[in-house]
C-alpha cells in the first residue's frame, strides 16, 4: 500500500507541476522562470501546511503523509523537500548544518550542473 500511495501522489504531483508551470508561463511569458518559481514557492507552502498537520496536530496519518508529502510534493517540487529538511535542521538546533545545506545545495548544485553541461557538450 505504501508504494501505491507514492505512485499516486507522484503522478498527481507531476501532472500538477506540468499544468501549473505551463499556465504561469502562458500568463507571464518565458523571459524569467516564473513557472518554476511559482511551483517551487507553492510547493513550499503546501509542504509547510502538511507538515503542520502531521507534526503536533497528527491530523494526517502515515498513508496520507506518504501520498501528499512524499509522493505529491516530492514530484511537484523537490525544492519544498529541501526547505522542509533545512527547517527541520534549524528546529533541531543545527543552524550551521542548515546553512551548509543551503550553500552546498545551491552553489555546488550549480557547479555540478555546469560540469554536466560541459560533459554533455564534449560528447
Amino acid at each position: 500500500m505504501k508504494f501505491i500511495s507514492l505512485i499516486v501522489g507522484g503522478a498527481l504531483g507531476t501532472m500538477a507541476r506540468y499544468l501549473m508551470s505551463g499556465f504561469v508561463y502562458q500568463v507571464c511569458g518565458t523571459q524569467f522562470p516564473y513557472g518554476t518559481l511559482v511551483v517551487n514557492l507553492t510547493g513550499c507552502l503546501i509542504l509547510g501546511f502538511l507538515a503542520a498537520l502531521t507534526g503536533d496536530k497528527f491530523i494526517l496519518g502515515p498513508q496520507a503523509k506518504l501520498l501528499l508529502m512524499v509522493g505529491f510534493c516530492g514530484a511537484f517540487t523537490t525544492f519544498s523537500t529541501f526547505m522542509f529538511e533545512t527547517a527541520n535542521l534549524i528546529k533541531d538546533g543545527e543552524t550551521l548544518r542548515a546553512f551548509l545545506n543551503v550553500i552546498v545545495s545551491v552553489v555546488v548544485g550549480f557547479i555540478v550542473f555546469r560540469v554536466g553541461v560541459f560533459l554533455g557538450d564534449i560528447l
